[in-house]
């Protein structure tokens, strides 16, 4: 029976890994994009010399430490550096899935949580996506906390993704965390359609 590639965005400060957090207690593995994309960029070889060819040695430091803030700088409101780095990360990102996901073909299906799951287009290698949604308000607060750091810095960096509303459009499942709705109910529900529509046909990927 066909293995499912099920992804999962939304803003930052949805609660996305708290969703993921339920579905790795029920038995689904999860492929955390984010994390392994900052793996890739400390351990593997093509893409530390990729990265340091296209910003120059500073992008590391000894030990091929990742110089964060030196990039950071560099890509900070430049939208064209941004995109130049995003080019050499996600597509060894998307080979590392690939093979994360034949790993894990023999569960009925697999979660890929990524924030940029549609901006870079990740989500043409899925066949569905959930989105988590939250209440702005509740997003700002919970960074603020989090994060520790001020409201306007958090506002930047939420005005610097794509919107809800974008997100939404292109859902095929959602889950609203405003903290009224259970999170594991809402997850259950979801879990129990994805098996439903395993059984019943062969699921095309996104496009």
């Amino acid at each position: 029976m066909q293995h499912l590639r099920i992804g999962i965005t939304g803003g930052i400060g949805v609660g996305k890994s708290t969703v993921c957090e339920i579905f790795k207690r029920i038995g689904i593995p999860v492929y955390d994009a984010d994390s392994r994309a900052k793996f890739m960029m400390t351990h593997n070889p093509d893409l530390i010399q990729e990265i340091k060819d296209a910003f120059g040695w500073d992008a590391y430091k000894r030990n091929n430490e990742l110089n964060r803030e030196y990039l950071a700088k560099i890509v900070f409101n430049n939208e064209e550096k941004l995109k130049t780095l995003n080019g050499l990360v996600h597509p060894r990102v998307s080979e590392d899935y690939e093979h994360w996901t034949l790993d894990n073909r023999d569960k009925p299906y697999s979660i890929k949580e990524a924030a940029l799951l549609f901006e870079a287009k990740s989500y043409l290698q899925l066949h569905k996506v959930i989105v988590v949604t939250c209440p702005i308000n509740t997003r700002i607060e919970r960074i603020m906390k989090r994060d520790h750091v001020k409201r306007e810095d958090v506002l930047k960096r939420i005005n610097n993704q794509m919107t809800d509303k974008e997100r939404l459009s292109l859902a095929d499942y959602v889950i609203l965390n405003d903290g009224r709705k259970s999170l594991i109910e809402q997850t259950l529900d979801i879990h129990h359609q994805i098996l439903e529509l395993r059984e019943k046909e062969a699921v095309p990927l996104k496009s």
